[in-house]
């Protein structure tokens, strides 16, 4: 029963202990500030305008693109280009991506380099950051000023490539991960979080007669989940995402990564090639419309982010935050 309700009936209001009703602002106290007093009726209504043109500023191009790549050659012609509402759902242009040619070869490849790169970035920064978060390590604090030092000082294009073509890993995928192995950035954030960690807990672990490598594994490596899942997640997407050391280091079209291959076909206006071959499946068209394959190829580049993203959103605020502040 409300508190209204109960005074018309004439009883006193009980009220509930667990949402107590706003006190009222004595006589002459200051008046608070504009942003902790409630949203008007009509501030309300703004908002929700606002928030909604927002939602909608970034999913209609979204849905566009979907709703485009399961779209039908008549669909397409009849629509004149971009389809919004969807008629049927034709499904030939994944199948032709997903049945062979080089749109499938460079899906393996944005995979392949995606976790080998994620795995070999992950180790190599966990070990740097845990080395440079111990005190008694030899030269650790040399080894950060170097580290900081590419904040300030970048080598540069040539450079870069000079050193790569030199090492012999020009047209190797091994060009796509080692010149962006570690990012500085994420080994601070995991010193930061190493650094933290309670030393009583690293001293008792030593008296136990645990070694660096024991003390890494079973002490900081649970304890700095958070943080290693988030670092891993923005290793995993700028590696998918990874398309200038492409153009740069891999002149085989058989190693270009998918995003080599999205700017040749969205951008550079080339016609994709898929399998050349027809799609045999009841209900498929044999051929898909160039348009819809191109849009596939958009679908397939954005998904793996969109899907890995919730399941490590919940990790940012204690991964990243606490680990940059604290440090």
């Amino acid at each position: 029963m409300s508190i209204a309700t109960q005074l018309i009936r004439g009883r006193r209001p009980k009220l509930d202990p667990a949402n107590p009703p706003p006190r009222r602002r004595r006589r002459g106290a200051p008046a608070r500030p504009v942003w902790e007093e409630p949203p008007s009726p009509i501030g309300q209504g703004l908002k929700g305008v606002v928030l909604t043109a927002m939602v909608l500023a970034v999913l209609f191009p979204m849905w566009t693109v979907l709703v485009t790549s399961l779209a039908s050659r008549e669909t397409i012609n009849a629509t004149g280009g971009m389809v919004v509402v969807p008629r049927e759902i034709d499904l030939s242009a994944y199948v032709n991506i997903f049945s062979g040619g080089q749109i499938s070869r460079a899906v393996w490849v944005s995979t392949l380099v995606t976790v080998v790169g994620t795995t070999v970035s992950l180790v190599l920064t966990v070990l740097a950051a845990y080395g440079m978060s111990r005190r008694d390590s030899v030269a650790h604090r040399p080894l950060l000023f170097l580290f900081l030092l590419t904040f300030l000082i970048y080598p540069g294009m040539v450079p870069s490539y000079l050193v790569v073509t030199g090492l012999g890993l020009k047209n190797s995928l091994w060009a796509l991960i080692l010149p962006t192995a570690i990012s500085v950035f994420n080994l601070v954030v995991i010193r930061a979080f190493f650094m933290n960690v309670p030393g009583e807990l690293v001293d008792a672990a030593r008296i136990d007669g645990a070694g660096e490598f024991r003390i890494l594994w079973q002490i900081m490596l649970p304890l700095s989940r958070a943080v290693i899942a988030v670092v891993g997640l923005f290793y995993a997407v700028g590696y998918w995402n990874a398309y200038f050391n492409s153009v740069l280091y891999i002149d085989d079209n058989d190693k270009w990564p998918i995003q080599r291959v999205l700017q040749s076909y969205i951008l550079a206006g080339q016609s994709p090639s898929v399998t050349g071959a027809p799609v045999n499946i009841p209900g498929v068209t044999a051929y898909p419309p160039t348009l819809a394959v191109k849009m596939a190829v958009v679908v397939i580049t954005v998904l793996p982010a969109i899907i890995i993203f919730p399941f490590v959103q919940r990790h940012f605020t204690k991964g990243v935050i606490t680990g940059a502040v604290k440090g």
